[in-house]
């Protein structure tokens, strides 16, 4: 299965760019008034600290916060992208011009707040399955502006990504299949006018639906909101196709306290909107000391 998120690390720092100078025009506007206060020829060191356990990821939007408003900063990384810290470690110093670092301070930690809180969380939605062969998959539901920034942090946490949006994979739901007469034409036509798309994925909610859909050659199929007897039962039914096996991904009120057991099933994907939908920011605090 293809998928058409470039993880290059140009096209992360455009990424970034674009991110930050968005989220520094609604914050900085024509300026920091409150750090005006602040002598221009002050230098200060800036110590990011992490308020509690974390997988750390952000770096390059907070470098990109740190290009665009203290150019000249030393930047000295404690923590690398994806690692694990502690409560009250030091994960960043920076070194620079003490205005500026003020004025940087809010964007930098947003991002790091935010992205580490979806690499956190997906982290452990992956520990959660580890030993099975199911992987963990992010979905659209992302806030909106940063889908590529959470989809990245999701990557960074161990999971892998599901379609960036519409407009580059298919994914056949309900009304599509109401609308199209049936999960077999649903097929057929995602087939004719989508032949380029990443892949192909038609969504069922029932066994028999599934039946259907293996019979019409579907390489990828989301059971959705399934009973765990059926979960079970459509995976036999899979398996019997042989060299034909579709990839199965399930969907549908997953939690941490359920995905295990959803995983043990033998489905190869498990899609979890809260990865990226209901975030609770990582806590980070900078301090500062005069140079």
């Amino acid at each position: 299965m293809k998928n058409s998120i470039d993880f290059s690390g140009d096209s992360v720092a455009a990424w970034a760019r674009a991110d930050v100078l968005r989220a520094l025009a609604e914050d900085v506007g024509g300026g920091d008034l409150t750090a005006g206060l602040v002598d221009p020829g002050r230098r200060a060191l800036a110590r990011v600290l992490a308020r509690e356990p974390a997988v750390l990821c952000g770096r390059p939007w907070v470098e990109a916060t740190l290009r665009e408003l203290v150019p000249e900063a030393r930047i000295n990384w404690l923590v690398d992208e994806g690692q694990r810290c502690e409560a009250d470690q030091v994960v960043l110093e920076v070194e620079g011009q003490a205005r500026a670092l003020l004025t940087a301070e809010r964007t930098m930690l947003n991002f790091l707040q935010l992205l580490s809180a979806v690499a956190s969380k997906t982290a452990q939605y992956v520990d959660a399955v580890r030993g099975t062969r199911a992987r963990i998959v992010d979905t659209r539901k992302t806030l909106p502006g940063l889908r590529l920034a959470q989809k990245y942090a999701v990557r960074i946490g161990g999971g892998v990504n599901h379609r960036i949006g519409l407009f580059d994979a298919v994914l056949i739901k309900e009304n599509h299949i109401m609308s199209a007469g049936g999960v077999t034409p649903a097929l057929q036509a995602a087939r004719s006018v989508a032949a380029r798309a990443d892949f192909i994925e038609v969504e069922v909610e029932t066994l028999v639906q599934l039946k259907e859909a293996l019979d019409a050659q579907a390489q990828m199929v989301l059971l959705d909101n399934m009973p765990l007897d059926d979960l079970n039962e459509a995976v036999r039914m899979n398996e019997a196709r042989g060299e034909q096996r579709a990839v199965l991904e399930i969907s549908g009120g997953v939690t941490l306290d359920s995905v295990h057991t959803l995983a043990l099933t033998g489905v190869d994907r498990i899609s979890v909107g809260a990865l990226t939908k209901d975030v609770k920011a990582i806590d980070f605090s900078m301090r500062f000391r005069e140079l």
